[in-house]
Order: structure tokens, then C-alpha cells, then sequence
């Protein structure tokens, strides 16, 4: 299939760019490199540089596109708080153009990057695509509105649509050579900051309450590996059903705390990592996990790296070859 992958210089755009090119397919990324890198942009692909604002430059109607894969966005929930015109101009009124250029160019199917950022502080554990959505940042707020254009998209126009929820990501995908990993500035993430403080990059890593209801104290957050999730994206690209609009979680089911990772990376890095406990931070919910039942039965998607050493193992490889190895 001919595809538009919008954002595909970020993390896990670059990810599926790459999947798709090794499975046949042309790809045309859009990214303006607002918050990507252009080393991560695959060489086999064509590359536009422009906002999301501006799809219909490229999708237009005799460019023959198959299908979009959307993951352009801005992501830190902090900072959607602060700025909040950034992200409901970038995330939604970004995406409702391109659905406009999608629609315009009959485009029959996109992919979209969500997040479970929309449930807000759930009040079932681990969480079902049916559980409430009430987010509790612009961020999530921001998707959740893109979310709900796709529903009426696939109603009102026939489009297929699928979005992908899911939480924390982490890892790389390593091939020979070729190595994409975890890069924002500021980084926010912990595996990246807590590599950062093993390195010597930073002098300690906060932890935020150690008085949860868990089995140590720290908060329990899901993770999935890129790779895994970017396999995803590929299954319901060719999954996805004209004029219905589906919804995946995607998570590993179970969880792990913030002491679990530390533990990790300090076993895989081989070097001290002081923590330090600061308080609780608003709004932190004590446990965040994802169901991901329904993308198993309909989807068939099975994560093939599912442990924190599979994660930290990788994140830590590029982090080595990518990050300390650079000035």
C-alpha cells in the first residue's frame, strides 16, 4: 500500500516507518521536526517537511494513498496544562485537518495514535476500552476529542478508523546498524531519566510518593515495548472495517513500580542509581494498567518483549551507542 505516516520522525512513528518499509510497503512521512529527529527519518521514505496543518498538500486526490498512519502530536501532559493552546491546536485542530484532507482525497483508512491518558483516574483496574473517560490533563483531553471526530468520521463517511491507546513506551528496535530509540527534550519519561542518572548525566532520580497502596509504595504504571507496539499499528491498518471506527488498549497487562524499573536498571547498567523519594504528585493516580484482551481476540497482537529486562536491555543499547557516545 502507498501510506502517510505523519510524524514519523518522532519515536514510535520512525518505529512503524520502519516495519512498513520492511514489509513492502511506500511510505511518505510528514513531519515538520517540531519534536522529531531527522536521523531518525528512513531513508526509503519520502519525506515532506510540514505541519500536520498542512495534509492536504500531500493528500491529495489523484496521490493514491491506501491509508494514514497518525502519530503527530505533542505529548507532555505537564506542559499541556501550561500551554494548553499548544496542544488543542497541534493535537486537535491539527488532526481535524487532516481528517478533512483524509476524507477530501479518499483516503479509506487511518490509524490513529491514542492514548489511555483519557481515562483519567480509573475506577477499574486493568482498564477496559469501555471504562469512563474523563482525562485529567489537556492532553488527554486533546486525544480524546480526535477520538470522538473518528467515531462520527466512520459513521458520517464510511471511513475505517482504528486508535490505539495505550501508556508508557519504552525500549528501541535494533537491527544491525540501525537503532531508534527514546529522544524528547525535556525528557520526562522515567526509564530515559532513570539511564540518564545511571550514566552520570543526572545526580539522582526523584520518586514521586513511596506510600501507595502497592507492594512497595511506588506507583504501578504499564509499559510496552515499541517494537510491540508498532507491530500493532500494522495489524490494525489491515484489520481496520469501512465505516466503523474501533478501539484498542494496548498494554502488558499487569504492570510494574517504580522501584521495579530502577531495580532493572541498575541490574542491566551495572551502576549506582541514588533515588530520592519526593512527595506525591497531584493527580497521580497509585496504579495505572491497560487492558489489551480485545486487540489479542481481534487483532491477534501478542507482545513478544513484555519484560523490563526486555526494555531496559534495548533502551539502554541505543542510549550507549546513541546518547553517551554523542557531545
Amino acid at each position: 500500500m502507498k501510506l502517510l505516516v505523519t510524524g514519523g520522525a518522532g519515536y514510535i512513528g520512525s518505529v512503524v516507518t520502519r516495519l512498513l518499509l520492511d514489509a513492502g510497503h511506500e511510505v511518505v512521512v510528514l513531519d515538520d521536526l517540531r519534536t522529531g529527529h531527522r536521523e531518525a527519518l528512513a531513508p526509503e521514505a519520502t519525506w515532506v517537511d510540514a505541519p500536520i496543518h498542512d495534509a492536504a498538500r500531500v493528500l491529495t486526490p489523484g496521490a493514491g494513498f491506501d491509508g494514514v498512519l497518525h502519530f503527530a502530536a505533542l505529548i507532555a501532559a505537564g506542559e499541556s496544562m501550561v500551554r494548553p493552546e499548544l496542544y488543542w491546536d497541534t493535537n486537535t485542530v491539527g488532526s481535524l485537518a487532516l481528517i478533512d484532507a483524509v476524507r477530501a482525497a479518499g483516503v479509506p483508512r487511518m490509524v490513529f495514535s491514542s492514548t489511555a491518558a483519557v481515562y483519567g483516574n480509573p475506577v477499574e483496574l486493568p482498564i477496559p476500552e469501555t471504562a469512563v473517560k474523563a482525562p485529567t490533563n489537556t492532553y488527554g483531553a486533546t486525544k480524546l476529542a480526535v477520538d470522538m471526530a473518528l467515531t462520527s468520521e466512520a459513521f458520517g463517511h464510511g471511513l475505517a478508523a482504528v486508535s490505539l491507546r495505550y501508556f508508557n513506551v519504552a525500549g528501541a528496535y535494533l537491527r544491525g546498524d540501525l537503532a531508534i530509540g527514546e529522544r524528547h527534550d525535556p525528557e520526562t519519561h522515567l526509564i530515559p531519566i532513570a539511564l540518564d542518572v545511571a550514566s552520570g548525566r543526572r545526580e539522582k532520580l526523584q520518586l514521586f510518593g513511596d506510600d501507595y497502596p502497592t507492594v512497595d509504595g511506588t506507583c504501578v504504571r504499564d509499559y510496552i515495548h515499541v517494537e510491540d507496539l508498532a507491530r500493532a499499528h500494522l495489524l490494525a491498518l489491515t484489520t481496520a472495517a469501512p465505516g466503523r471506527h474501533r478501539i484498542y488498549n494496548l498494554g502488558n497487562g499487569a504492570g510494574f513500580t517504580n522501584r521495579q524499573v530502577v531495580d532493572v536498571v541498575r541490574e542491566i547498567t551495572g551502576r549506582p542509581l541514588p533515588v530520592e523519594v519526593a512527595p506525591r504528585r497531584e493527580g497521580d493516580p497509585a496504579e495505572l494498567v491497560a487492558s489489551s484482551a480485545l486487540a489479542r481476540e481481534e487483532l491477534g497482537w501478542v507482545p513478544e518483549k513484555p519484560t523490563l529486562h526486555d526494555m531496559v536491555g534495548d533502551a539502554w543499547a541505543f542510549y550507549r551507542t546513541h546518547v553517551l557516545e554523542r557531545p
